[in-house]
């Protein structure tokens, strides 16, 4: 998660040193973004296919080496082109890992067992929105990046040796590249597709600009901006397997969804509304409880449906077009930035699609139910 929340709690100084305008810093994103939209499928597949514990540790391998080069570039082409291939390779530690860590849980604990893997990438970028801005004082910002990145490679290779993947139990039955393509023709899939579509929109949103915002639309300092930031990211990590576990509880994965969407429509328009420090807090701290609290349930609906032969693939497809929400809101709020001096015309457009995100989760709701009628696979 360094390539990720590091940039962005570094933004303001990794602007200034390789001198990028809002819009090229949104682009470092969107282009990382959109390599790792187009490796999804293909690293489900990977994942289904061969395995995922192999598949994840050459993702982190790989990401965690381009991290630690992003920390030795000079220049903005350098910067962009290593994100450009991070973005490939964090394509092979999304599927494979959710499909690894759901496998040993039952089927009504696989929502909750989905949050529970995102809290560790939160965890680490709590620690880095912590400690960072006062490594940043002393040393700028590329030594602790490059340090977290190293830190990184070594924990690649302790997973490598102390991984476990659950065996597959009874006859195996390999899944193919078809198997990817006949996702498109399930209706519920296309409907899960647009909700990711606006759920990693809204995340990258939030937690790409959110210190930028602090600093250069509030006037806070770094310091104070990545306090603010890591309690944002302390929140949405326990609120991931709180929303997994409500929804196997409730055993209804869209209205979470629903509610989850709901209320960040509500805290995105807020965002930029509210003039007083502690109640801009207070929004933030709910948008961040909110922002991944219906990840688990909205990834496991497809799963639900189509059964968990095809887990990693499935996963992959909803993240694919998750990730290409976020490359257009993040690089949209960039030139928003750039064109109108301010982001509040941004996050005020991406509480609007928070809305049509609700009325999406109510669709939801209807094909879920019909399809749970219905065998494994007829979507």
């Amino acid at each position: 998660m360094l390539s990720l929340g590091g940039i962005a709690l570094f933004l303001p100084l990794i602007r200034e040193d390789l001198h990028m305008s809002f819009a090229q810093a949104g682009m470092l994103s969107a282009a990382a973004t959109f390599t790792y939209a187009l490796g999804q499928i293909p690293g489900g597949y990977l994942a289904d296919r061969f395995g995922p514990k192999r598949v994840f540790f050459i993702g982190i391998l790989g990401s965690t080496l381009l991290s630690l080069n992003f920390g030795m570039t000079q220049s903005y082409p350098a910067a962009l082109a290593n994100q450009i291939v991070s973005g490939a390779f964090r394509a092979l530690i999304f599927a494979p890992g959710l499909t690894l860590v759901a496998s040993w849980f039952p089927a009504d604990r696989k929502a909750t067992a989905m949050g529970v893997y995102v809290i560790g990438g939160v965890s680490g970028n709590i620690l880095l929105s912590l400690v960072g801005p006062f490594l940043v004082n002393r040393y700028g910002w590329r030594p602790p990046f490059i340090a977290f990145a190293a830190l990184g490679v070594c924990m690649a290779f302790v997973y490598l040796a102390l991984g476990k993947q659950k065996p597959a139990a009874g006859p195996k039955h390999p899944v193919s590249v078809l198997d990817a393509f006949q996702l498109f023709r399930y209706p519920i899939m296309w409907v899960c597709a647009g909700i990711q579509f606006i759920r990693f929109g809204v995340t990258t949103s939030f937690n790409f600009w959110l210190p930028s915002l602090l600093v250069a639309d509030r006037g806070l300092s770094l310091q104070a901006a990545g306090f603010i930031t890591a309690m944002g990211f302390a929140l949405t990590g326990p609120s991931n397997a709180l929303g997994g576990y409500t929804s196997d509880r409730l055993r209804n994965p869209p209205l979470v969804i629903g509610a989850s969407l709901g209320v960040l429509a509500c805290t995105s328009a807020l965002l930029v509304v509210v003039d007083s420090i502690p109640l801009l807090v207070l929004v933030v701290a709910v948008n961040a409880i909110f922002l991944q609290f219906y990840f688990g349930p909205l990834f496991y609906v497809p799963v639900e449906v189509l059964g968990p032969r095809v887990a990693g693939i499935s996963a992959g497809f909803c993240n694919m077009f998750a990730n290409l929400g976020a490359l257009v809101f993040a690089y949209a709020l960039g030139v928003v930035k750039d064109t109108a001096g301010a982001f509040t015309w941004g996050f005020l457009a991406t509480s609007a699609v928070c809305v049509v995100g609700v009325a999406l989760a109510a669709v939801l709701a209807r094909m879920r139910t019909r399809a749970l009628a219905r065998p494994h696979g007829s979507g």
